[in-house]
C-alpha cells in the first residue's frame, strides 16, 4: 500500500455548506488531497471568498451557490455542471444547522427547517449526483452525521432525528448503489470547535461536561475530520460502504 491510494487528483469534489465551518475544514483537505473542489453555500459572496481563498492556496476551486434544500435549485444547479462539463465524482453532504428546544415548544416550521436542511438536502443532492455517477460507474459520497447518529440528547430532537436519517439514509444509498460501483459512508463529528457549538464552548458547565465525557478530554478540531474524508473519497474506501466513521475522540465507545 502507498500514499497514493489516497490521491484524489483528477477528481472533483462538491463540498455542501462549504464556504465555512466543518465543510470549509472538509473541502480544504480534499484539495490538499488533489481534487478539485465545488464551494457551496446560500450565501453567493462567502462561496466566492471561500473559493477564492482556496484559489490563492494553489488549489482548483470553484464557487456554486445554490439551497441544497429547494429542490429546483439543486436541479438547477447539477444541470448547470453538466452544461459546463463537469462530474461530481466525490459529493459531500455537510450542510446542516442547529436548534435548541425542547420539544414541547418546537414548531412544525422549525422542526420541519432542521430536518430538511440536515437530512432532506443529503438525499436531494445525493439523488442529482447519483444519476450522474451511477452510469459512470463511479462515485463517492459521504453523508455528514454526528454523535447524535445513534445517541440522544434534550432540546436537539430535530437534529437527533436527521442525524438518525442520516445513518440509515447512507446505509440505503449503499444497498441501491454498491452494486453500480459507488461506495456511499458517513462521517460522525463529536463536539468540535466550530460557530455552530461556540454558545456551548463558551458555556464553562458544558465545557466541562465535554471534556469529562470525550476519553480525548477536549473537544475536536474541524481539521481533524480531513483524515476520515480523504480516506472516504479515496480509493483506499473502495470496498467500504455503508458505515459511519465517528470522529468524536472516543466519546461514542464509552459509557
Amino acid at each position: 500500500m502507498t500514499f497514493s491510494l489516497f490521491s484524489l487528483e483528477g477528481r472533483t469534489a462538491l463540498i455542501t455548506g462549504s464556504s465555512r465551518g466543518l465543510g470549509r475544514s472538509i473541502a480544504r483537505g480534499l484539495a490538499q488531497a488533489g481534487a478539485s473542489v465545488i464551494v457551496n453555500g446560500v450565501n453567493v459572496e462567502r462561496c466566492v471568498e471561500t473559493a477564492q481563498a482556496f484559489s490563492d492556496e494553489g488549489f482548483h476551486a470553484r464557487p456554486l451557490a445554490f439551497d441544497v434544500t429547494d429542490e429546483a435549485a439543486v436541479v438547477e444547479a447539477f444541470e448547470r455542471l453538466d452544461r459546463d462539463g463537469i462530474a461530481v465524482d466525490i459529493l459531500v453532504n455537510n450542510a446542516g444547522i442547529q436548534l435548541r428546544k425542547p420539544i414541547v415548544e418546537l414548531s412544525v416550521l422549525e422542526w420541519q427547517s432542521v430536518i430538511d436542511t440536515n437530512l432532506t438536502s443529503a438525499f436531494l443532492v445525493g439523488r442529482e449526483a447519483a444519476k450522474r455517477m451511477l452510469p459512470r460507474g463511479y462515485g463517492k459520497v459521504i453523508n455528514i452525521g454526528s454523535l447524535m447518529s445513534g445517541l440522544g440528547r434534550a432540546t436537539v430532537a430535530p437534529y437527533t432525528a436527521a442525524k438518525g436519517g442520516i445513518k440509515l439514509l447512507t446505509q440505503a444509498m449503499a444497498a441501491e448503489w454498491a452494486e453500480k460501483g459507488l461506495q456511499a459512508n458517513a462521517i460522525g463529528p463529536g463536539y468540535m470547535l466550530t460557530d455552530m457549538n461556540q454558545a456551548l464552548i463558551d458555556n464553562p458547565q458544558f465545557d466541562t461536561w465535554v471534556k469529562g465525557r470525550t476519553p480525548s478530554r477536549r473537544w475536536g478540531r474541524p481539521e481533524e475530520l480531513v483524515g476520515a474524508a480523504v480516506f472516504l473519497a479515496s480509493g483506499a474506501s473502495d470496498y467500504v460502504n455503508g458505515q459511519i466513521i465517528y470522529v468524536d475522540g472516543g466519546m461514542s465507545a464509552v459509557i
